[in-house]
């Protein structure tokens, strides 16, 4: 066997080389991650349940009714019930399971209004209060806001007649 030439066996290139971009694994790639995302987006959506007004009309009452419960929670975190002041926020909840258990179900409602610099903390440790006193319906109470004169609309460019 030896006495064999032994043939070099080389592979040729058919064309020049190829400089364009293949996009097929990137299409793939792309549809996959859009697949990713619709199927993870409905899963991160966490709602808050509020109940929202009809309508933008607003009752004006000058006094406040007797049996309505009003928290005031003050910038220094001073809770108050109506007009009573309460120094801890057991006194609070004791004083308010007090008020609401004098009435019936369904008339357990709790209006909450806080200073705009009230610390957040502290208006969420007396709505949790208010829950723990037995509170069925919580309420915010805000100051009116003042109508804002409505933007004229733009009308139309007017076209020259001919």
């Amino acid at each position: 066997m030896s006495g064999k030439k032994r043939r070099k066996i080389s592979v040729q290139p058919q064309g020049g080389l190829n400089s364009d971009i293949n996009i097929t694994p990137m299409v793939d790639v792309v549809l996959v991650l859009l697949i990713i995302f619709m199927v993870v987006t409905p899963l991160l959506e966490k709602d808050i349940e509020v109940k929202v007004p009809d309508s933008e009309k607003v009752e004006q009452l000058d006094e406040v009714p007797q049996d309505q419960l009003v928290v005031t929670v003050a910038q220094s975190g001073e809770l108050k019930i109506n007009l009573d002041v309460m120094p801890t926020q057991q006194e609070y909840v004791d004083k308010l399971s007090r008020m609401l258990a004098a009435k019936k179900k369904g008339d357990k409602l709790v209006f909450f209004t806080a200073d705009d610099q009230t610390n957040y903390a502290k208006l969420v440790a007396a709505l949790d209060g208010a829950r723990q006193a037995g509170a069925e319906t919580l309420g915010m109470a805000t100051d009116k806001i003042e109508a804002a004169a409505p933007a004229p609309l733009e009308a139309p460019p007017e076209t020259p007649a001919p």
